[in-house]
């Protein structure tokens, strides 16, 4: 799990793309000709005002041919709903590995809709990269994180209606509100600190020093670990949770994020491996990059990764395991 590479190719095999404007008010539809194969997935991107345009009667024909199921857009036991987050980028990255790893045992990975939003994904890159400027608890408390938490929910209660069975988060900021917006959801979720966390269990680590607990580091953004739901997690199953302390995130940690909106990739590579070498040198066994920026900033090849987890790995993993539970059962 630790060593996976994260180049891969999306080869899945029935992938319907649903594009919708609300210019044209026309929903179309758009199948990959070297995928030509029956859909088994719908993805679905809103327009600049977060909505899901409603369709006219041209295109009904359409319609019908996705809502199979009493108006689901899919009704298998095992559909996955997917709500992007922050970066559409890290979305697609993380549906590339749902497809490569499903079908290392599978012929055909799990059918799945994902629903992008270019209002959220704003919202939230921007908050999880400008969170530093928020310096205080007291001004990140006043600060009204009702409209993406509103934004969130409709698009949970979108991807039940869709015929999702299970649904995730690929975003480690979204999580911070992930209670809230689950609250009285009719079907499960997963939550990608539980995931990396449970598979941190069972992969039986032993402590680096004799005596003493242990010790996983968490390195993210600063809005990220001030959410504090990595660190519950970890701790929930009994980790010593050990994070950046104020010097460190001050002079490595926002400063790589402060380089990587300024497009100073090298800059940023230089502060992310002091920032991870501080924390190995505290006798961590394994550091959990919970930042997108963070794990895709270093060379694949970069000895200090080896001593790193990627959370979107758990989540894939946790993901198949989930679906392939879902067609036992069903059957």
């Amino acid at each position: 799990m630790f060593n996976r590479s994260l180049q891969m190719s999306l080869n899945c095999p029935s992938h319907l793309s649903v594009s919708v404007t609300r210019q044209r008010n026309v929903c179309k539809r758009v199948l990959n000709p070297v995928l030509a194969m029956p859909p088994s997935s719908v993805i679905l991107h809103t327009d600049e005002s977060g909505e899901f345009p409603e369709s006219r009667n041209s295109s009904s024909s359409s319609n019908a041919s996705l809502s199979s199921c009493a108006g689901s857009l899919l009704c298998h036991p095992n559909t996955v709903g997917i709500m992007g987050g922050g970066s559409v980028d890290s979305t697609l990255s993380f549906v590339r590995k749902l497809v490569h790893w499903s079908k290392e045992n599978e012929e055909t990975c799990m059918p799945f809709v994902l629903c992008s939003d270019p209002v959220l994904n704003r919202e939230l890159l921007s908050l999880e990269r400008n969170s530093s400027s928020l310096c205080s608890r007291n001004a990140r408390s006043q600060f009204d994180h009702s409209p993406i938490v509103e934004n969130l929910l409709s698009k949970r209660v979108f991807l039940e209606k869709s015929g999702a069975q299970c649904i995730v988060v690929p975003c480690h900021i979204s999580h911070s509100w992930h209670d809230e917006v689950f609250k009285g959801c009719s079907i499960p979720s997963l939550h990608m600190a539980e995931c990396v966390s449970r598979e941190l269990k069972e992969a039986k680590l032993k402590p680096l020093e004799a005596g003493s607990p242990l010790r996983i580091g968490v390195l993210a953004t600063d809005a990220t670990l001030k959410a504090g739901f990595y660190q519950e997690k970890l701790q929930n199953e009994g980790f010593e949770v050990v994070l950046p302390d104020k010097a460190t995130m001050e002079h490595t940690v926002i400063p790589a994020i402060d380089a990587i909106n300024r497009k100073d990739m090298e800059g940023a590579q230089n502060l992310l491996r002091i920032a991870l070498q501080v924390l190995l040198v505290r006798a961590v066994n394994t550091v959990i990059l919970a930042s997108n920026d963070m794990c895709d900033l270093l060379p694949r090849d970069d000895p200090l990764l080896k001593k790193c987890i990627d959370p979107m790995d758990a989540l894939a993993m946790s993901t198949i395991k989930w679906a392939q539970q879902a067609v036992k059962e069903g059957t």
